[in-house]
């Protein structure tokens, strides 16, 4: 038990001058580091597809103040330490989740913002703290509020109308998406009414705000023409929605091809940095 409640950051076991333990208050510990959330929660869905590539940019030092974290917990060997969120520190991420009550999809070792606010807990101090907002709907479908705040937003870029084919939070809905769709962050809208022009300013405007987004084409799949969206950095993506964030930062094409990205180049950005430069 004392082993456990001193890795747990409440309490420092020092030795006494009789033989014995004393047990003490642990001190916060915010001059141990600064761990930005956004970078941490980026660095989970780009990181893990990076085989020799190296670390997502700026994610390093906040990434290893997690894992030292994890190596506190028992969790994770300190020879992980790297200051890479790759499969091996998700595990043990997902294993401090499941000691945290967590089961099933939100014990998948992507960081969420309680899960990383208690491992924080007397070891660093968090900033940039991040949610994906309540559960609400658009046009009828499923989403939560920072999804619906960044279409609103990719709308009045573009100047097109969207129209929403599929929303988020729909396990199993639908086959041919692989279970992009399976929790937030996931758009498909219509694309068969607009112009070339159009599915260009749609797709552009999207990346612009903080979406993977591609144009989805009948020759690449069994779907009709359509635009498919992943919210970056939405703490509820499914795992598969996950990964296409990471081939998108990798300028992939997010389909199981892993062909290079024919959609409109720009900054990549999370919805949180696009905000900030606005």
């Amino acid at each position: 038990m004392t082993d456990r409640l001193a890795r747990r950051g409440f309490l420092t076991v020092v030795p006494a001058a009789a033989a014995a333990v004393v047990l003490v208050p642990r001190v916060a510990a915010a001059s141990a580091g600064t761990a930005d959330m956004e970078l941490v929660v980026l660095a989970a869905q780009c990181d893990p597809v990076k085989t020799g590539t190296g670390l997502t940019p700026g994610a390093g030092p906040s990434v290893l103040l997690v894992e030292q974290a994890l190596v506190d917990e028992g969790l994770l060997a300190a020879q992980y330490v790297d200051g890479h969120f790759g499969t091996v520190t998700r595990t043990a991420y997902g294993r401090w989740q499941e000691s945290l009550g967590y089961e099933g999809a939100a014990a998948n070792g992507f960081p969420g913002r309680a899960s990383l606010t208690a491992l924080a807990q007397g070891r660093f101090t968090l900033t940039r703290t991040l949610t994906p907002g309540s559960r609400t709907t658009f046009q009828g479908f499923p989403f939560n509020t920072r999804t619906v705040a960044m279409l609103r937003e990719a709308q009045r870029l573009a100047g097109v109308s969207l129209v929403v084919e599929q929303g988020s939070y729909s396990p199993g809905n639908d086959p041919t998406s692989a279970g992009t769709h399976d929790g937030g962050g996931a758009v498909d809208l219509d694309a068969e009414a607009l112009t070339a022009a159009q599915r260009t300013a749609v797709v552009t405007a999207l990346r612009r705000v903080g979406f993977a987004a591609w144009l989805r084409r009948p020759d690449q799949g069994d779907w009709p023409l359509h635009i498919h969206g992943i919210a970056v950095n939405d703490t509820d993506l499914s795992t598969p929605a996950q990964k296409q964030v990471g081939q998108y930062y990798l300028g992939r094409n997010g389909l199981a091809n892993n062909g290079q990205d024919d959609g409109p180049q720009v900054t990549k950005v999370t919805w949180e940095q696009y905000l900030r430069a606005a």
